[in-house]
């Protein structure tokens, strides 16, 4: 038996970070493009932007940023975002995973 849930970080201008936009700033980061990043995702362009500038409002600093040549890279603060989103994430799970152990089910 598991047990099933999502979390995401909200600020009140909205979404900071969520598991698909994890995804997609990784992809980002290993392609250095949001286009590329978008097509293996099979996300528009305007879709992929759009979510990533809900982020960079909804945060303290911008996530990503565009070097000179063109190719797109996550900044330092957007990399430390994403591993704080993992711990936290994965301490749910195995809190969830705790939880659901002790009860008889």
């Amino acid at each position: 038996m598991k047990i099933k849930s999502k979390i995401w970080i909200e600020s009140e201008e909205g979404v900071l970070i969520s598991e698909g936009r994890v995804q997609l700033l990784k992809l980002i980061d290993e392609t250095g493009s949001l286009n590329k990043a978008a097509k293996e995702m099979n996300l528009s362009y305007q879709k992929a932007w759009k979510l990533v500038d809900e982020s960079n409002k909804a945060a303290s600093s911008p996530l990503i940023t565009t070097q000179i040549g063109g190719s797109t890279v996550l900044t330092p603060y957007g990399k430390s975002l994403i591993a704080s989103f993992e711990t936290i994430n994965r301490s749910c799970w195995e809190y969830l995973d705790e939880q659901l152990k002790k009860q008889n089910l």
